[in-house]
């Protein structure tokens, strides 16, 4: 009996330590601070480290927003057919270039926008998609949306030099004749991008003709127009060129008729001195 009440002594002598005993047998989780305390914090520089947690945490709380959004529509295993997926990324390059072309001759023909106002307003729509893409672009593979970059540093330049490249250029390729490329220019600004776009995705286009002069029909054996758009008109430029239908498969014929017509420009298949396609940009309204 008093062999078990003197282990049962000695026990709680063992669980009970001096106060020196555990302070010096404990470790502190951190090691004690060293050096002047840090002076503190202006109540500026507390609200500007308050709003940059805000900033991130709110950033944070986004991206894992979209996160499970996209895990909840996207069920595992399940796959977007590949037709779809070619569809759009189709729609999405041919997006700009339409918009450009649509927006420019709407503005010009149906609003009454006089002609670099017109273009410029094409332009605008352009480099927003182009900055849109850019910034959707980045944020995929850097996890950040660098809007300002995707801008200035994507879609300002892409817009400029296409635009450039669209109304001073026109490929030997493309033209039937030299006198053909040196008239390019004094066809109409939009008329260039729509007819440039157009050669873009159809590099077998050839322009037959583009300014003529009443003596032009006398000596093809035609009558003598009073007025047409292939002549300058009273704003300075020539409003039609005449395309090579033969040797052309009729669906890529189709084809062009079809971009001209949707980008508000007008067709007319007939036959002069041969089978040609007439395309014209309307006069302003």
């Amino acid at each position: 009996m008093m062999a078990g009440r003197g282990t049962d002594v000695n026990s709680r002598a063992r669980n009970h330590r001096s106060p020196e005993f555990v302070a010096t047998d404990v470790k502190p989780d951190h090691p004690p601070r060293t050096g002047p305390p840090s002076p503190p914090r202006s109540p500026a520089e507390s609200d500007a480290r308050l709003a940059s947690l805000k900033k991130t945490t709110a950033k944070e709380f986004r991206r894992r927003q979209r996160a499970e959004r996209r895990s909840t529509t996207e069920r595992p295993g399940e796959r977007r057919p590949w037709w779809r997926s070619v569809l759009l990324v189709l729609a999405l390059g041919l997006l700009p270039f339409l918009a450009l072309v649509r927006v420019s001759v709407w503005s010009y023909s149906s609003f009454g926008a006089p002609t670099w106002l017109a273009l410029g307003a094409g332009a605008l729509l352009t480099l927003v998609i182009v900055g849109v893409y850019g910034a959707r672009i980045s944020a995929r593979l850097t996890g950040k949306t660098r809007v300002r970059l995707a801008f200035t540093h994507v879609a300002l330049p892409i817009t400029l030099v296409y635009c450039g490249y669209a109304l001073l250029y026109l490929s030997s390729a493309n033209a039937k004749s030299e006198a053909v490329r040196t008239y390019y220019t004094s066809l109409h600004p939009i008329f260039r991008l729509a007819l440039s776009t157009a050669v873009l995705f159809d590099r077998d286009l050839v322009v037959t003709d583009v300014r003529r002069i009443p003596s032009d029909y006398v000596a093809m054996g035609l009558p003598v127009r009073e007025a047409s758009l292939h002549y300058r008109q009273a704003d300075g430029y020539v409003h039609a060129v005449d395309l090579r239908t033969i040797g052309r498969p009729a669906w890529r014929t189709s084809a062009t008729v079809l971009y001209f017509r949707l980008m508000g420009l007008r067709t007319l298949r007939h036959v002069g001195t041969a089978d040609h396609l007439h395309v014209s940009l309307p006069m302003r309204e």
